[in-house]
C-alpha cells in the first residue's frame, strides 16, 4: 500500500469513536464483589463493560472470546506471532465533588468528561478504533493482532492472571495505559510486613506508656494522618511544650489534647504516591521521630526507636543497608505506609518496596529480615512482583520511537518508572501512551477527563504502531 495517512483515517471515523467511547464511559464498571455472582465475578459492571466491547468486536468482524467474565479479547490478522495490545475496562470508584455526572461521558471545553476517561476507557477505545482502521484498510500483515480485555486492573489484576493461565502469551505487545512516549522500565514492587515479636511488658522506670499509634492505610500511599495516645506518669505540660516545638521547627500542622486522663497527639502530612516518597510528609514517621524523643516504655521504645533510626529521615534504605541503585531505574526506594502499634499486641510496620531492575532481591530481603531480627522483628506477608524491563534497541521500541516521532514531530525518550503499569503482565511489552506530555495526569481524580484531540492522535499512533509492527 502507498503511505497511509493515518490521522485521516482517525477524522474519517471521529463521530463513532466518540459514541462509542461516551458509551463504554456510561457503564459503572466498578469493582464490586459484595454482589458477586458466578457468571459476575467482579460484580454486574464490570461485566457489563467487557461484554460491552467483546459485542462491539464482533459487530465489527473481530473473533471474540470471553474468559470466564474475567477478561476476554479480540482478534485478526494472521501469523504465528502475535501482537498483544493490553487494556482494562474497570475503574476506580467515581468518588465525590464532581462537575458532572461521573458516568454522562459529558462533552465540555473539547474535553470528555467521566470515571475511566484516561484511565483506562478512552485509550482503550483508541488502540480499539486503531486496530478497525488498520482492519478495514486489509493491509497485508505477518501477525496477529490481539486486543486483551482486563477487568480488574484496578486492584488484584485476577483477570491477566487468569487469562495467561488458559491463553497464549503475545509475542510483542504494548498497553495503551499510562504515557507516552514509551515506558520501557519499571522498577519491582514488594510489599511486607515487620512485626514485633519479642514484647516486653511492664518496664517501671519509663515516663511515658505509649497506647497507640497508628497511621496510614495503604503500602503504597504516603500517610498524611498519625495520632498517638500516651499515659503520661507526670504533669504533661512537658510533653505538650516539646511537641509544640517539634511542630514549630518542622512547620507542620498538629493537635493535642487529653481524653479520659490520655495525652492524644494528632499529625498532618502531604500525602504522595509510595514510588517516590520524598515527594510527601509522611505523618507516621513525622510523630515516630518526635515519640522516640521521650522516655518511652521499654516495648514501644523498641518499636518506635526502630522505626525513627531506619525510616525517619531515610526512604532510600540506607540505615537498612540496602540502598542501591542503578542506571536504568534510579534508586531503590521505601515507603512506611502504615504504622500500627497497641499496647497489648506491640506493633506492626507496612512497607513498600520498589527497586530497580538490576537488584539482587533475594539477597536484599535477606539483608531486611537479619536486620529485623536482631531488632525482635519479624518479616511477614510478602507480595513482590518483579521489575519489568524491555531492551532499548528491541524491534518493538525501535517501531514504536520510529511511529511516535512521526505522529506528534516530537522525539521519543524511553521513560522509566517506579510505579507499574498492566505492560508487565506482557513478557515484551511496554507501556505506550495515551496521556501526552504535559497534560496533567487527571487519572483517579475527580472530574476526569480526556481531551478529544488527544483520542484521535492516540488512535492515529496506535494505528500505525500496529500497522508497523505486524506488516
Amino acid at each position: 500500500m502507498g503511505n497511509i495517512n493515518w490521522q485521516e483515517e482517525v477524522m474519517k471515523r471521529k463521530d463513532d469513536l466518540i459514541k462509542d467511547t461516551q458509551k463504554l464511559l456510561q457503564i459503572k464498571s466498578v469493582l464490586d464483589e459484595e454482589n458477586a455472582t458466578s457468571d459476575a465475578p467482579l460484580g454486574k459492571g464490570v461485566k457489563e463493560a467487557l461484554t460491552y466491547l467483546l459485542n462491539l468486536g464482533e459487530t465489527d468482524g473481530f473473533i471474540a472470546k470471553n474468559v470466564e467474565n474475567l477478561a476476554g479479547h479480540l482478534e485478526f490478522g494472521q501469523g504465528e506471532e502475535l501482537l498483544g495490545i493490553l487494556c482494562h475496562v474497570d475503574v476506580v470508584p467515581e468518588g465525590d465533588g464532581w462537575s458532572s455526572d461521573p458516568y454522562a461521558a459529558d462533552i465540555r471545553d473539547g474535553k470528555i468528561f467521566a470515571r475511566g476517561a484516561i484511565d483506562d476507557k478512552g485509550p482503550t477505545m483508541a488502540a480499539y478504533y486503531a486496530m478497525k482502521i488498520v482492519k478495514e484498510l486489509g493491509v497485508d500483515m505477518n501477525k496477529r493482532v490481539r486486543m486483551i480485555i482486563g477487568t480488574d486492573e484496578e486492584s488484584d489484576w485476577r483477570c491477566v492472571d487468569r487469562y495467561f493461565e488458559v491463553e497464549e502469551m503475545p509475542t510483542l505487545g504494548f498497553a495503551p495505559d499510562a504515557d507516552f512516549p514509551i515506558i520501557y522500565a519499571e522498577k519491582g514492587i514488594a510489599d511486607f510486613d515487620l512485626v514485633q515479636k519479642e514484647i516486653i511488658r511492664g518496664v517501671a522506670s519509663s515516663q511515658v506508656k505509649v497506647l497507640s499509634l497508628q497511621s496510614g492505610k495503604r503500602y503504597n500511599m504516603v500517610p498524611d494522618f498519625a495520632k498517638a495516645s500516651l499515659m503520661v506518669q507526670y504533669e504533661p505540660t512537658e510533653v505538650v511544650q516539646m511537641y509544640v516545638d517539634f511542630l514549630k521547627e518542622k512547620e507542620l500542622q498538629g493537635k493535642y489534647y487529653m481524653d479520659n486522663g490520655e495525652l492524644i497527639l494528632e499529625l498532618e502530612g502531604v500525602s504522595a504516591h509510595g514510588m517516590e516518597p520524598n515527594l510527601g510528609k509522611n505523618a507516621g514517621l513525622l510523630l515516630a521521630d518526635f515519640l522516640s524523643s521521650l522516655k518511652l516504655d521499654q516495648q514501644a521504645d523498641q518499636f518506635i526507636g526502630f522505626i525513627a533510626k531506619h525510616f525517619a529521615n531515610d526512604s532510600r534504605g540506607n540505615q537498612l543497608g540496602i540502598a542501591f541503585s542503578d542506571e536504568i531505574t534510579g534508586d531503590l526506594t521505601i515507603n512506611v505506609g502504615k504504622i500500627y502499634y497497641k499496647q497489648q499486641t506491640g506493633g506492626r510496620l507496612g512497607l513498600n518496596m520498589r527497586y530497580p531492575v538490576t537488584t539482587d532481591i533475594e539477597s536484599t530481603l535477606q539483608k531486611i529480615e537479619q536486620k529485623a531480627k536482631t531488632l525482635g522483628m519479624l518479616f511477614e506477608n510478602l507480595d513482590d512482583s518483579r521489575p519489568h524491563h524491555v531492551d532499548g534497541d528491541s524491534f518493538l521500541i525501535q517501531t514504536l520511537k520510529k511511529v511516535y516521532t512521526e505522529q506528534t514531530g516530537e522525539e521519543a525518550e524511553l521513560l522509566s518508572i517506579g510505579g507499574g503499569t498492566y505492560a508487565r503482565s506482557l513478557k515484551a511489552g511496554v507501556a505506550f501512551g495515551a496521556l501526552f506530555p504535559g497534560r496533567e495526569d487527571v487519572a483517579h481524580q475527580k472530574d476526569e477527563y480526556m481531551y478529544i484531540e488527544d483520542l484521535l492522535k492516540a488512535t492515529a499512533i496506535y494505528a500505525e504502531a500496529i500497522y508497523e509492527l505486524t506488516k
